[in-house]
């Protein structure tokens, strides 16, 4: 048992590299500001601290009643340790993160933005565009001094894919970023006849993969090109059955998950997978449970709705004499008369008389996949799931004997420090090796859990990623032996 044990005394219990896929940075807002000014002027500073301030203000302004009337979506409140200010400035100032690093028990820590999980979403372009930049700019400075064991992300703006590939181009071609974050899902207003957003900012979700209003393959290949994974970021809170106005438990609990379970799917079923085999998807924060359900369900509607067994549910193979015979004799008196005409045809029962065309009926044919066992592959290779250290769903990822065709699902160890998940930064590798004391895995688990999981993402498309780290010895270490036991194979 590790109880009592220091992050430090536990991290020497094992012989490999203990890497934080998941943690934050703090910003602070006058820091911020001074970038967004430098990045696009103070005009457009004074514009985007409005756009930031303005939709929290809004919240506290209004009665109880106003909030309700509206549905305005209570924001978060109270989310960086405040108690704990040692904890508070490690997640603000690089520098003291980094000299905390062997005491937390982690050995690399890629880091993402906390102010990159709204900004994205911002509506007004300009401001939106400038105030990712500023974000890349400041980290990229921040950073510079630590890449041995931090590893700033980029943030990404994926309203259209151009503004991507533009911010793409700045941050990881001219400042050398080699992580980004992306959103798996957008918000597009609902547009009215007159071509402008319908009253009330009403939004639909793009997932990205399918029904899009774009086409995101430059921007897939464009990290193909670069060796960079599609690691997602996002968050569905103020969505849909997330939205209440008194409530942020309610609004927080499973939106990770709902909108990584969106973005995933929807990347299979419209086909990215099979046409980018070679780009891994990172999908941060949500855990893992959602991916073990969704892998399941996924064959589970396959096998029973592929471009063949689809035709066993096509209401024209209906045997009609043989059905009438049945009901003649099982149905209910006083039901026959009401029957009779069901027995001659059921078009309104089953809309048969709408017809599919035949490029509809199979809802599998952009996705590539042609035997059950894609799925496995898959999601072995291509996805990869953040979790936290107190998310005892991470021994679903590796229980070979409910995952189908004995799958292991990535769950990466993602720390969340800086946010109010974390209580104690020390605390989360005990947190984590908590699930190798309860026995819910095993050692072999907890080192692709902690260590090789986030080599695999990282390296599938750049085997040098971890060159100049504290870890580089042990990947390579790692990769060679695994190049061995494939070439074995």
């Amino acid at each position: 048992m590790s109880s009592g044990l220091s992050a430090a005394e536990i991290r020497g219990k094992f012989d490999h590299p203990v890497i934080d896929a998941d943690g934050h940075i703090v910003e602070i807002a006058p820091v911020y500001e001074e970038y967004i000014a430098k990045a696009a002027g103070p005009e457009v500073r004074d514009r985007a601290v409005d756009s930031m301030k303005g939709p929290l203000r809004l919240w506290y302004d209004l009665s109880e009643e106003e909030r309700l009337q509206r549905h305005l979506t209570r924001p978060p409140f109270w989310v960086h340790p405040a108690s704990n200010s040692y904890d508070l400035a490690t997640a603000v100032l690089p520098n003291l993160m980094r000299a905390r690093m062997d005491e937390i028990g982690v050995d690399l820590s890629i880091v993402y933005p906390t102010f990159g999980l709204q900004v994205p979403r911002i509506p007004d372009d300009e401001i939106r565009r400038a105030m990712c930049r500023a974000l890349n700019l400041m980290h990229h400075e921040l950073f510079s001094d630590h890449a041995d064991r931090l590893i700033p992300a980029a943030t990404i703006p994926m309203q259209t894919p151009d503004e991507a590939l533009d911010e793409i181009r700045y941050a990881c071609d001219e400042l050398g970023y080699k992580v980004v974050m992306l959103q798996g899902i957008v918000r597009r207003p609902f547009l009215g006849q007159d071509g402008k957003p319908v009253p009330g900012n009403p939004v639909w979700i793009d997932p990205l993969g399918i029904d899009s209003l774009y086409d995101y393959d430059p921007l897939w290949q464009a990290l193909v090109d670069r060796g960079i994974p599609a690691n997602m970021h996002t968050g569905a809170m103020s969505v849909g059955m997330r939205a209440s106005p008194s409530n942020y438990v309610y609004n927080h609990i499973g939106h990770f998950a709902s909108a990584h379970e969106a973005c995933c799917k929807a990347l299979l079923l419209g086909g990215v997978t099979r046409r980018f085999p070679d780009l891994a998807f990172g999908f941060l924060e949500g855990g893992v449970g959602w991916a073990t359900t969704l892998y399941g369900d996924l064959i589970a509607h396959w096998e029973k709705r592929n471009g063949n067994a689809i035709q066993d549910l096509n209401p024209k193979t209906i045997d009609f004499a043989r059905f009438r015979e049945l009901c003649d004799e099982y149905a209910a008196p006083d039901h026959r008369a009401a029957l009779e005409p069901f027995t001659e045809n059921c078009h309104w029962f089953f809309a048969a008389d709408l017809e599919q065309a035949p490029e509809a009926e199979d809802e599998w044919a952009k996705s590539g996949i042609r035997t059950d066992e894609d799925f496995a592959r898959i999601f072995s290779r291509n996805f990869y799931f953040g979790c936290e250290a107190d998310d005892r769903a991470v021994a679903g990822a590796f229980n070979t004997k409910a995952n189908p065709f004995g799958a292991r699902l990535n769950a990466l160890f993602s720390s969340d420090i800086g946010h109010w998940d974390v209580p104690d930064i020390a605390g989360v590798l005990a947190e984590a090796y908590e699930l190798v004391d309860d026995e819910l895995i095993d050692e072999a688990d907890f080192r692709d859990f902690v260590f090789t999981n986030t080599v695999r993402l990282q390296t599938l498309n750049r085997p040098d990623f971890f060159e100049g780290t504290a870890v580089e010895d042990a990947v390579n270490e790692f990769l060679a032996a695994e190049s061995r036991a494939q070439a074995a194979e």
